[in-house]
């Protein structure tokens, strides 16, 4: 059955327009409020290193604007997935499959949030960075949600993107120019993201062949799929160096970005040359330390000089 196809069968099984009685906090599960945080966090990282100053309250309204923005496409992305979350036991409990939320709800907020952000980002900053947000934001929903999730295994390879574009979002907000610069950091998430998100996949991947979403290791197999995270894990050591040879940050980021580099590096070398998946949810645990650890000393670093 097509993706409209089942979204249209759910949709006769439930009634769109019925009225819910869901609490703030089925709400607030909508915008997938962990992903959001590491979202916001790496826009904090692209308006800390980059050249212009703007005043802390500039700075909340962006961080504010990336995080409706986001949440906005979280929302979005799980009325259109309300079928396949209710088949993985990951999802099933969210608000949608549970009938909490009624599709029209998460998809007129997931609509409110990503316009009220653009509006407001382009108000208050510039225009440049209003247009990047909504690029994101469209290119989670259009590109990754709608059409790669479902085809290929790559989704995550080329869909990841969306989720690299904040620190350049934070950077174009500061500085109001599209420069070269920030795409480091956008490169830097981007290689990180396919290692991150395969070690969940590994652990989940009976779930994703039940749901119908072809992610690697359903497609190709645990081998190949380790393989691939130990490439990008490896890329990602010389990809984390690059802020120091741009002079944001001095020599002190780059022992902690070829430590952290490395550990991470050996975490996929160690569970590629395992024959089980029992290390895939602690290096998946690892990968969000990394990158927080990784931007957080950047921005530390970038403002003492060091």
């Amino acid at each position: 059955m097509s993706p409209t196809a089942t979204l249209s069968a759910v949709s006769r099984a439930q009634p769109l327009w019925e009225i819910s009685h869901a609490s703030l906090a089925d709400y607030f599960a909508l915008t997938k409020p962990r992903v959001m945080t590491l979202v916001v966090f790496s826009g904090l990282a692209g308006l800390v290193v980059a050249p212009v100053s703007l005043h802390p309250l500039l700075m909340l309204v962006a961080l504010l604007c990336i995080a409706m923005s986001a949440g906005g496409a979280a929302a979005i992305n799980m009325w259109w997935e309300r079928d396949t979350d209710a088949l993985m036991q990951r999802t099933a409990g969210r608000p949608l499959p549970q009938g909490r939320v009624q599709p029209h709800e998460a998809l007129e907020i997931g609509v409110l949030l990503i316009i009220f952000s653009t509006a407001l980002m382009a108000l208050c900053l510039n225009w440049r960075a209003a247009a990047l947000l909504l690029l994101a934001a469209l290119f989670y929903i259009f590109i990754y949600t709608i059409w790669l999730k479902r085809r290929t295994p790559q989704n995550i390879v080329i869909g990841g993107a969306a989720g690299a574009f904040p620190p350049v979002i934070g950077w174009v907000a500061a500085t109001n120019s599209f420069d070269a610069a920030p795409w480091a950091l956008f490169a830097l998430i981007f290689f990180w993201t396919p290692p991150h998100f395969w070690a969940l996949a590994l652990q989940r991947a009976g779930d994703y062949a039940k749901a119908g979403i072809p992610m690697l290791p359903v497609v190709a197999g645990d081998r190949a799929t380790k393989h691939q995270m130990v490439l990008y894990a490896v890329a990602l050591l010389p990809l984390s160096l690059v802020p120091v040879f741009l002079g944001w940050v001095g020599w002190l980021y780059g022992v902690v970005a070829v430590v952290l580099g490395v550990a991470f590096a050996g975490g996929t070398v160690a569970l590629w040359r395992a024959n089980h998946n029992a290390l895939a949810m602690p290096l998946f645990g690892y990968s969000i330390f990394y990158l927080f650890a990784l931007l957080a000393t950047m921005m530390v670093c970038h403002v003492t000089g060091h």
